[in-house]
């Protein structure tokens, strides 16, 4: 078998990149980390190396397009659901990104991959500092409220979120036995949204309450 010096320099830069985006992943306990995000680099610049080398002249690519598809069925894995809010996002998609990383390495590209692997890196470290920023301004928040059937807060409870500065994006309210169950999602400051649920601490005619 012939050993080919540029295809053991891609394999060794997709370590690298697979590291140090792995390495990110594992520093914030994900569940795709270290050895996860370099076997995926890995195995994405393999398989373009052997497309490039397999393929044949029309298609040469035609191994490489199925990365596409397979890495799409292993970032679903990382997509949770927990309660409202859907976890693994992030993560699904730097698998994805890794992966084209890789096939990047296999075809050759090596200042793009650099220059996008900086690019990961810097959204991954500095972002989430924004994004703390943004939460401190605004929250999402579902609440789910129960009241008794004849309540005069059914109709009132919109203006309450109103007086507290949360706006209410979204509203649904169900019949259930002789009570009523109000689903609001709401946007506004943090602060704003500790105040209010106090305030349904405290009221006696809310039986229920949860978000």
């Amino acid at each position: 078998m012939e050993f080919i010096p540029e295809e053991a320099l891609k394999l060794g830069l997709a370590i690298i990149v697979g590291g140090l985006i792995g390495a990110e992943r594992e520093f914030r306990d994900k569940a795709a980390g270290f050895r996860t995000i370099i076997f995926i680099t890995l195995g994405s610049t393999l398989f373009t190396i052997f497309s490039l080398g397999l393929g044949n002249e029309t298609n040469p690519t035609r191994i490489a397009a199925n990365i596409v598809t397979g890495i799409g069925f292993l970032g679903a894995g990382a997509i949770l659901r927990e309660g409202t809010k859907v976890a693994g996002l992030t993560t699904a998609a730097a698998i994805w990104l890794s992966a084209s990383l890789g096939m990047g390495l296999g075809g050759g590209r090596y200042m793009l991959v650099a220059i996008s692997t900086l690019a990961v890196l810097a959204v991954l470290w500095f972002f989430p500092y924004f994004e703390r920023w943004i939460d401190n301004v605004r929250e999402s928040r579902t609440y789910e409220i129960i009241l008794p059937l004849n309540s005069p807060k059914i109709a009132e409870l919109p203006k309450r979120f109103s007086e507290h500065s949360l706006n209410v994006i979204g509203h649904k309210e169900h019949k259930a036995g002789g009570q009523v169950v109000l689903t609001f999602t709401t946007l506004g400051r943090p602060e704003n949204q500790t105040r209010f649920v106090n305030i349904l601490m405290k009221d006696a005619d809310v039986l229920e309450f949860r978000y």
